[in-house]
């Protein structure tokens, strides 16, 4: 039996396995890796970063980023700018065109999902969805850090 402070193995379980095919849906409609999203994602919302600290934010292997940001380069998403003070340090910094890309590959996954609410769900089904968005968020939130 499981209490208010004891969480339910068997729902968390159930809740991650509803979410998968989901979040799997989502990722099939866009053209760029989770990873190369992610590294798009971080610089949009903090700007500019290191190698090392995207490799710490975006949680991922520095060789991991060192792999994706040369492609990342090619396609104009991204930039590399040597650090005026230091120059052994390279900012990577998120370019118009990724800036663009980024938006599409997020609106790509957004569309997918709004066409499915709509053809699959009732209207009460839509209500039940809304009202449990501040529920997902609250879990989602990063923990604070101490």
């Amino acid at each position: 039996m499981t209490s208010e402070r004891t969480p339910d193995p068997e729902s968390a379980r159930e809740f991650l396995e509803a979410l998968q095919p989901l979040a799997r849906r989502m990722r099939a409609e866009r053209s760029l890796s989770p990873g190369k999203m992610g590294i798009l994602q971080h610089l949009s919302q903090h700007g500019r970063a290191t190698s090392k600290e995207l490799a710490a934010a975006i949680r991922v292997s520095p060789q991991a980023i060192s792999l994706a940001t040369p492609e990342l380069e090619e396609l104009g998403y991204i930039e590399r700018v040597p650090d005026a003070d230091d120059r052994r340090r390279t900012w990577i910094e998120l370019a118009e065109a990724g800036r663009v890309k980024l938006s599409e590959e997020v609106h790509a996954g957004e569309r997918w999902v709004a066409q499915a609410i709509v053809e699959r769900l009732t209207g009460e089904e839509r209500e039940i969805l809304l009202a449990a968005i501040p529920v997902l968020k609250k879990i989602g939130a990063e923990a604070p850090r101490g």
